[in-house]
């Protein structure tokens, strides 16, 4: 939301109000004074072990008082998070037109991912305007019945956020060997706590044993579920680093150094395509199948022999690397913001001379 966030207030005609759930506080601060953004209003959502029926009610009836205390114009939004959907919820019940940043990904498996399949699925039955990341998006909406005049193609605002802040020098933040090829990891999804989370483990150390060239760096999420198994599994490998997560500019950073990215991250997925890097992806489905179409990300699962199988090809063949290294960056051209306030811009204009 960023690029949005700036490109809304670059336009004198909008009165701009920036509202945090902080339902991600660790990641949320750093990143808005990365981009210099401060909140008009801060929920602060966060508790340790939250669970969802309890985010929900609390988002709900926090948004309900903002709501009825801004009366908003428009309300706009990204992404899949519990925050997405009880925002535009909380709209609906106001009437109050919702844009969804980021719309009409889909895994066609309301379980997977859980829960951000159903958030996106339930935020697109109740947005007015659908920014949809690419044209396969646009056709997912349009088989749920959304109307087409509501789906705007504007690429991906995480690209335009990517491109502004790769073009930095930025620091990893942590000293590695720059003698080894850099693998980055990042696995955090509910849908691979327990047994597949423990499987990523193994194949992450069977490939440091077998690989003394290469460094693995994972900074770990916070979650015990991740934690706890991460330290038991890797700790002791000598070629592994466990860190704390990264602040968003050190982790551009060290997707920057990487030669290869394993992930189960959606916003990777669109991320590093963009600078070149191969993604395997700890996942069976993905909702952003265009990069797995053109070669670039490939699905493993958490599966122990996919993980190694296909990193050790990358690691061992140069012709299989370079075919998925090609910087193609399917999910935006850096100018989705634009495209977004455009569209804002002509909803007003139509309002003001009907009036």
């Amino acid at each position: 939301m960023a690029p949005v966030i700036l490109a809304l207030k670059l336009n004198p005609e909008f009165n701009v109000l920036v509202l945090a759930t902080a339902q991600h506080r660790h990641m949320l601060d750093q990143v808005m004074n990365f981009f210099g953004i401060e909140p008009d209003i801060d929920l602060n959502i966060m508790r340790p072990n939250q669970a969802l029926t309890t985010l929900t009610a609390r988002l709900l009836l926090e948004m309900d008082n903002v709501l009825q205390a801004e009366k908003p114009d428009v309300v706009i939004a990204q992404g899949d998070t519990t925050t997405v959907m009880t925002v535009a919820l909380a709209c609906f019940y106001h009437r109050i037109p919702f844009g969804h940043v980021e719309a009409g990904l889909r895994t066609w498996d309301i379980q997977n991912p859980f829960p951000e399949e159903a958030n996106r699925v339930i935020a697109g039955r109740l947005a007015r305007w659908h920014f949809a990341p690419t044209e396969g998006s646009r056709q997912n909406l349009l088989r749920e019945g959304v109307r087409d005049s509501n789906i705007y193609v504007t690429g991906n605002t995480v690209i335009d956020a990517l491109l502004m802040t790769a073009s930095k020098e930025l620091e990893v933040g942590i000293t590695l060997d720059e003698t080894k090829r850099l693998v980055l990891v990042t696995s955090h999804r509910r849908e691979n706590f327990g047994e597949p989370f423990r499987n990523i483990c193994r194949a992450l150390r069977t490939l440091a044993e077998s690989n003394s060239d290469i460094l693995i760096l994972y900074p770990v999420h916070p979650n015990p579920n991740v934690k706890d198994v991460a330290h038991e599994m890797l700790g002791e490998c000598s070629n592994i680093i466990l860190c704390e997560p990264l602040d968003y500019a050190p982790f551009i950073a060290a997707m920057k150094k990487a030669y290869l990215i394993v992930s189960d991250s959606g916003g990777v997925q669109e991320e590093a395509p963009a600078l070149g890097k191969p993604v395997l992806v700890l996942r069976d489905e993905t909702e952003r199948p265009e990069a797995v179409e053109m070669g670039v990300v490939k699905l493993v699962g958490p599966n122990y022999e996919r993980i190694v199988k296909e990193a050790q090809l990358l690691l061992d063949n140069d012709l299989a690397y370079k075919g998925m290294a090609r910087g193609i960056s399917p999910y935006g051209d850096g100018r989705g913001a634009e495209r977004i306030v455009t569209v804002l811009k002509d909803y007003f204009l139509t309002r003001s001379i009907g009036k």
